[in-house]
C-alpha cells in the first residue's frame, strides 16, 4: 500500500520515515520529493508498505502525529495510472521551418 506524507520537516530523513512507519509492518519504500532545481525538500514524500494492514495501520497511528517537529498527515496515496500530464503553458504549440516560399507555420497540437 502506498501513502502520501505531508507537512514533513525539512530536516525529515528517509530514516525517519522508516523508522517511524517500520513500526506498523514492513517498509517497501520510502522517498521524499524534492525541488528538481534547489534540492530542497518539497514538505511530502511517500512510503510503501508490504501490505494494506500494515499501511491502515501506519495512517491510523500516524496521521496527526508528530514526526521530527512537525504534525505530518498520513493519507493513501492517489494512483496517477491513466492521468493525463498538465500541458505547461506556452509548450503546446509545434514550430515548423519556413516552407518552400518563406512562409513559417506554427499548429496547435
Amino acid at each position: 500500500m502506498n501513502l502520501y506524507v505531508g507537512n514533513l520537516n525539512p530536516d525529515t530523513t528517509v530514516n525517519h520515515l522508516r523508522d517511524a512507519f517500520g513500526e506498523f509492518g514492513t517498509v517497501v519504500g520510502a522517498k521524499i520529493i524534492r525541488d528538481p532545481l534547489t534540492g530542497m525538500p518539497k514538505g511530502f514524500g511517500f512510503v510503501e508498505m508490504a501490505d494494506q494492514t500494515a499501511g491502515i495501520d501506519a495512517i491510523d497511528n500516524l496521521d496527526a502525529a508528530y514526526l521530527c517537529g512537525n504534525i505530518i498527515s498520513v493519507k493513501e496515496a492517489k494512483s496517477d495510472k491513466g492521468k493525463k500530464p498538465t500541458p505547461k503553458p506556452g509548450f503546446n504549440r509545434v514550430f515548423r521551418p519556413n516552407d518552400s516560399s518563406g512562409n513559417t507555420h506554427s499548429a496547435q497540437e
